[in-house]
């Protein structure tokens, strides 16, 4: 027989646009001579529907959407995920619908309740197997959690199961397909089954969703490996309940998933709010350089616009290398002088803060005020035009604080919330392998914020290979200060560091929500305290 895997990119909320888009890849499938097709995790309902399934409207929505989709399923077998209400209790579930009837629903085992997830809010766990037949081969259903310990996939297997099927909506960090597939090829291990591993693609506010599903044989040998980061129908052909070898796409660098990633991200969140462009600030830096980038390439030359903003401390080759990159991208670019606006500001202050003279010298005053003035602007355009402004500071400085309240942090989304300095000059330099688009000299100068004369960002901080280490390291993987130090940090910037994470918890509850793409970013799985007396000792 023929299975049918479909990788599809699903919007939270959009029942009828989800059903209708379910509906086509049953079409295909049936086309192509599947008799089974199987969807990711709450496809019919996007994934993560949050808080809209505290509402009993959402609820019953579900529900009338699954009766209309099972109506119109003939001649084939859809296994879906869904949201269930039954007996006044919520389920995260999956249905096999055949010729027009539900004839088995199995409910989610094992409800995840850390990191990013949050299921237990929402859903009652569910303690049984579920099995279908089809064409002689007995599937098993296991939805995403369920094989990440053991057990549940054993359960199946004793109910008689020769095949597991496993809806998933995964969300992509780097390196998470390997992690998966050590943890089928355990289950594997367990049960000697077959799986076929069907994940959801697309991104839903600050989760990206990778796709890249999968199927394994009884011995954990991969059979089939489907693209990453792009809806596709998976075919996949069973003989004697185990899959045959099929198309297994090439791997890919850590930098490509990771660049692919962020265009996704971005390109979904502007997409599915219906935002009809994205502006920012070009400041011949890299992180703007390489925001750039990605958003020409998530959304086209024509939806982006650049605003170049100099200062008084704006040295002439910024100035240069922004015109240069926005003609390379063919992007919208202006520019607009906060000198004036500056001077005046210095001038209503005069009366509280003198103008620097003597010993009277700027300091970070000076420095966020002109922040503030290019966010003021920004915000401005986005509101005559509706486009959306996307703040450009990278994960290594919304740590640390190195970043303004409603200045630089002003806006709507943050591409490089999650992405570290060091992994910005990567990404840069990746890029550049697929043309030569941001100029090399924007990559090879020292990183400067440009609010004084001479500065540079190692002024008042490590080096960022010193600083992204220590940051992953505690921020990360929860690593004491003791642990961190062992890992031959000096202890003069392991302290430096930890101290300006903790302080700058008010910043970043107050910065856009930006793409995850590590373990743990500054977002759903970052949840400590602003107010807080402790203090991590050695």
């Amino acid at each position: 027989m023929k299975l049918a895997i479909a990788q599809i990119n699903c919007t939270v909320g959009d029942l009828g646009g989800n059903l209708r888009k379910i509906l086509d890849y049953t079409h295909q499938a049936r086309s192509a001579g599947a008799g089974l097709v199987v969807t990711p995790e709450l496809a019919l309902s996007g994934y993560p529907p949050e808080d809209l399934l505290l509402r009993n409207g959402f609820r019953l929505a579900c529900e009338k959407a699954l009766s209309e989709l099972a109506q119109e399923i003939k001649d084939l077998t859809l296994l879906v995920g869904h949201p269930h209400l039954a007996d006044g209790k919520l389920y995260n579930a999956a249905s096999v619908i055949r010729d027009g009837k539900i004839i088995a629903t199995y409910h989610k085992n094992l409800l995840p309740n850390d990191s990013v997830f949050d299921e237990r809010r929402y859903f009652e766990p569910g303690s049984d197997s579920c099995l279908f037949e089809l064409e002689g081969i007995r599937f098993g259903v296991n939805i995403c959690q369920d094989i990440w310990q053991e057990n549940t996939a054993s359960r199946a297997r004793k109910a008689g199961a020769d095949v597991l099927i496993v809806l998933n909506a995964s969300p992509y960090h780097m390196r998470k397909q390997t992690l998966r597939h050590q943890i089928v090829r355990q289950r594997i291990g367990e049960t000697g089954m077959p799986m076929i591993y069907t994940n959801l693609v697309g991104a839903q506010d600050e989760l990206i969703f990778d796709g890249a599903s999968f199927a394994m044989n009884g011995r954990g040998d991969l059979t089939h490996q489907f693209n990453e980061f792009t809806e596709t129908l998976g075919l996949i052909e069973l003989q004697n309940g185990s899959p045959m070898p099929g198309k297994i796409a090439p791997s890919q660098t850590l930098e490509a998933t990771v660049y692919q990633g962020l265009c996704l991200g971005l390109k979904d969140y502007v997409g599915k709010n219906g935002i009809p462009g994205v502006l920012l600030g070009l400041s011949g830096g890299v992180d703007s350089a390489l925001t750039l980038a990605i958003a020409v390439d998530a959304l086209g030359a024509g939806k982006v616009e650049a605003v170049m903003m100099p200062s008084p401390f704006t040295a002439d080759i910024s100035l240069q290398d922004a015109r240069m990159m926005a003609e390379i991208l063919k992007v919208r670019y202006s520019e607009l002088s906060i000198r004036p606006v500056f001077d005046k500001f210095l001038d209503t202050l005069a009366t509280q803060i003198p103008k620097p003279s003597g010993h009277n010298q700027p300091d970070t005053t000076e420095e966020n005020l002109q922040a503030r003035i290019r966010g003021n602007l920004l915000m401005a355009l986005s509101n005559k035009y509706g486009s959306i402004v996307l703040t450009t500071g990278n994960k290594s400085e919304i740590a640390v604080g190195y970043c303004t309240l409603y200045g630089d942090m002003a806006g709507g989304f943050s591409v490089l919330k999650d992405i570290t300095k060091t992994m910005v000059y990567r990404l840069c330099h990746y890029r550049n392998t697929l043309g030569s688009v941001i100029p090399e000299r924007v990559i090879s100068r020292p990183p400067s914020a440009e609010l004084r004369p001479g500065q540079t960002d190692q002024d008042s901080l490590p080096p960022y290979d010193v600083l992204d280490g220590i940051v992953e390291a505690y921020m990360e993987r929860d690593l004491s200060l003791r642990e961190i130090l062992n890992m031959k940090y000096a202890e003069a910037d392991v302290r430096r560091v930890v101290q300006l994470i903790r302080l700058n918890e008010y910043k970043r509850r107050q910065s856009p929500p930006g793409i995850r793409i590590t373990q743990r970013g500054f977002g759903k799985d970052w949840r400590y305290p602003i107010t807080s007396k402790y203090r991590d000792e050695f």
